[in-house]
């Protein structure tokens, strides 16, 4: 009995860390919004005097916040503190389908930032030894366009920003904040919205398209191989590699 213990905490040490689903209250707005935070592998390191790193991660719509476990447990493994966010709650419209999105859509998007900025002022407060200064965001679909609006707006705890096939929100031009764009390869982007290639080398920013994946499996619903290139790409991304190596994977 004891051995199965030890082999099971074992096993945790590995794999990750205790996924906790909990709740902000934001209370100028009368919402309460649903989380999942997930400690690093190794918490024990991470103090006031040194802090380690925190990642949020926003759904694609109609997909529930949680189902990027693939990329939380790396993120874990890597030292950061993952919180999934929940951005569609019952009762909030719908997101517009017709008419010119990047116009029909803001409303979402906008009540997308500012839940974030909730978050991030409420976490901030809760867990000293994490550096909520030093964001990354990280979003699917419409989490990405939420992700990149924020960004946009030149927030200045945001430095890391990956999207997974969104397709709306220009992406931020700027030095400020490291840009990674893991691409499907089923539909395009709308114009503007990616850097050009002279942008990619202007910014060091990178975009990057996946052969074969489709847009709705960028999730934990998708298949095994591309969860396994997406995260091979997050990791590079994180060890600094450059975009054309990055590309070639």
């Amino acid at each position: 009995m004891m051995k199965r213990i030890i082999g099971l905490l074992s096993l945790c040490a590995i794999f990750g860390a205790h996924a906790t689903p909990s709740t902000i209250d934001d209370k100028k707005r009368n919402r309460t919004i649903p989380l999942e935070i997930t400690m690093p592998t190794n918490e024990t390191q991470c103090t006031a005097q040194t802090q380690c790193k925190v990642a949020f991660i926003n759904a694609g719509y109609r997909v529930e916040h949680d189902k990027y476990q693939f990329i939380s447990k790396l993120l874990n493994q890597r030292g950061y503190l993952t919180v999934a966010i929940a951005h569609e709650l019952p009762g909030d419209p719908p997101l517009s389908i017709t008419g010119k999105l990047f116009e029909t859509r803001q409303e979402n998007w906008l009540r997308g930032t500012v839940t974030i900025a909730v978050v991030h002022e409420q976490l901030k407060q809760k867990y000293p030894h994490y550096n909520f200064d030093q964001l990354m965001l990280i979003g699917h679909s419409n989490g990405g366009d939420i992700s990149s609006l924020l960004a946009s707006q030149k927030v200045s705890f945001i430095k890391d920003i990956i999207t997974l096939d969104h397709r709306r929100v220009p992406l931020p031009r700027t030095r400020d904040i490291r840009v990674l764009s893991i691409r499907a390869s089923d539909y395009p982007a709308d114009p503007g919205v990616l850097p050009t290639l002279a942008e990619q080398q202007k910014y060091q920013s990178c975009v990057v398209t996946i052969d074969k994946s489709r847009h709705n499996d960028m999730s934990d619903y998708g298949p095994q191989w591309l969860k396994t290139r997406i995260n091979r790409l997050i990791e590079l991304h994180l060890d600094d590699t450059d975009c054309e190596a990055l590309k070639a994977i």
